[in-house]
């Protein structure tokens, strides 16, 4: 069977198991939208109080923000499981993955779908979409092309960075903590103007965790603010090339080190 039919195949039992139960749907939804709400509303607060962040104002922050949010929500609504391989490995569920005739990591994404990563994709594209409107954005077909290249570039580098700690498991058994707190430093500085960070701060978000490439620098080529960002304009308009390059990497190292993995022999 090829492999794009059986992950449609999974990922489809897995969204029917999960709408069983409709009103725990619309629970979980809501509250994906109030969690992902509270940041924004947060940077309102902070803009109201002093005022533009690194020069830039609420409305292209929000922009920013919406950018963010939404490229987070193309990754976790199809990936979240992820996070569930640790738990997979010390179970031996992950044992039945390698003698099944699809790909393990396929198995492992589509083991179940976290219904409130929906409310962070539903959240990000309507801050996205009103945001663009206050900003005058210019919906020309070059825009929305490096838009939509964008937003799925910047969901591909956030996911090769959980998926190559992640792919560490195979090692060092459980990783969750770390990959938490990657998660928590995308979420907590992914949505701000990096250039209102001092300079070592904005260089490790750069170079060192790639966060500016999620949304700061593709938000920065589509507000007009290319030659304010303080990198070399040629790699801002080329920020959505980051994803998939360094998700082709982190999946050659999950297959490296899927060869160190042991059963635990439950």
């Amino acid at each position: 069977m090829p492999r794009h039919r059986a992950y449609r195949l999974l990922v489809t039992a897995a969204f029917r198991a999960e709408f069983q139960y409709g009103g725990n749907l619309l629970l979980t939804l809501a509250g994906g939208v109030v969690a992902q709400s509270v940041g924004l509303v947060f940077l309102w607060t902070v803009t109201t109080r002093f005022g533009d962040l690194g020069g830039w104002p609420m409305a292209e922050i929000a922009f920013l923000y919406g950018m963010r949010l939404t490229s987070h929500g193309l990754l976790v609504v199809p990936t979240s499981q992820l996070h569930s391989l640790d738990l997979a490995i010390r179970t031996g569920e992950f044992d039945r993955y390698l003698v099944r005739p699809a790909g393990p990591l396929m198995q492992l994404l589509c083991r179940r779908v976290h219904l409130p990563t929906l409310g962070d994709l539903a959240t990000g594209i309507v801050v996205l979409s009103l945001a663009a409107h206050h900003v005058g954005f210019e919906p020309t077909p070059t825009a929305l092309l490096y838009l939509g290249l964008a937003l799925v570039g910047g969901a591909l580098v956030e996911g090769a960075c959980q998926l190559a700690v992640a792919s560490l498991s195979f090692r060092m058994l459980s990783n969750l903590a770390l990959r938490g707190l990657i998660d928590d430093i995308m979420n907590t500085f992914g949505g701000y103007p990096l250039k209102a960070f001092p300079d070592t701060a904005r260089l490790a978000l750069t170079y060192l965790l790639p966060v500016a490439f999620v949304a700061y620098l593709p938000a920065g080529v589509l507000l007009d603010r290319a030659d304010g960002l303080q990198i070399t304009p040629w790699l801002a308009y080329g920020a959505p090339l980051a994803g998939p390059l360094l998700y082709a990497a982190a999946y050659l190292l999950w297959r490296a080190q899927l060869r160190h993995y042991s059963s635990s022999g439950t």
